[in-house]
This record gives C-alpha cells, structure tokens and sequence, in this order.
C-alpha cells in the first residue's frame, strides 16, 4: 500500500509560482510511474504531467513550457514547479502513483490562481 500526501499549494496571482511536493511512503518509490493530474471546479480530472523513475517526463500542452516535473528518488518525493500561473491552472492537484496495474492517489492540494 502507498500513502501519497501533497503539499504546497495555496492562492497566488496570475504570473506567479508554486511548488507542489508530493512526498510517497509504503512502496518501493522507483518502482512507480509517477503524476501530477488536476481537476477544476465542473471539469474532469486531467492529466498534468507524468514522470518515470528515470525522469523521462511529460506533458500536456496547457502546461508546457510553464511546469516542470522532478522526482527525487532517494527523499520518494516528486515535485511540480507551476511558473507563469494563470487563473485556468485553479485546480485541486493530485499525486498520482501506479505500478503493475495498481494506482494510488494523494488528498489532493488547492492551488488557487486569482488577483
């Protein structure tokens, strides 16, 4: 079993930063295909970025060029640095982990992009 617990997020005006943490407990952390999703208010869950244990990445074209996805796999941490915000990035974030057909996810962390 996998605990993901996110943090990180909060209200920040267009144009500015977050970093979202991701930190994972219960597995073995380079075993896992991990991800970033979002969802907005009305909308389904979207796949934001995700990152394999080698540190491929990648992502959809809304965030492109603006978030940058890492892991760490000794801290089992992975992280979402959000540059150049916008007010359509307002989600609630989700860490996302699967491996062998299995899928954990985090509580989720509110970001909030508003002036």
């Amino acid at each position: 079993q996998v605990q993901l617990v996110e943090s990180g997020g909060g209200l920040v005006q267009p144009g500015g930063s977050l970093r979202l943490s991701c930190a994972a407990s219960g597995g073995i952390f380079s075993d896992y295909l991990m991800a970033w999703y979002r969802q907005a208010p009305g909308k389904q869950r979207e796949l934001v970025a995700p990152i394999r244990s080698g540190g491929n990445a990648n992502y959809a074209g809304s965030v492109k060029g603006r978030f940058t996805i890492s892991r760490d796999n000794i801290r089992n941490t992975v992280y979402l640095q959000m540059n150049n915000l916008n007010p359509e990035d307002t989600a609630v974030y989700y860490c996302n982990a699967q491996n062998m057909g299995r899928s954990y996810w985090g509580q989720g962390t509110q970001v909030t992009v508003s002036s």
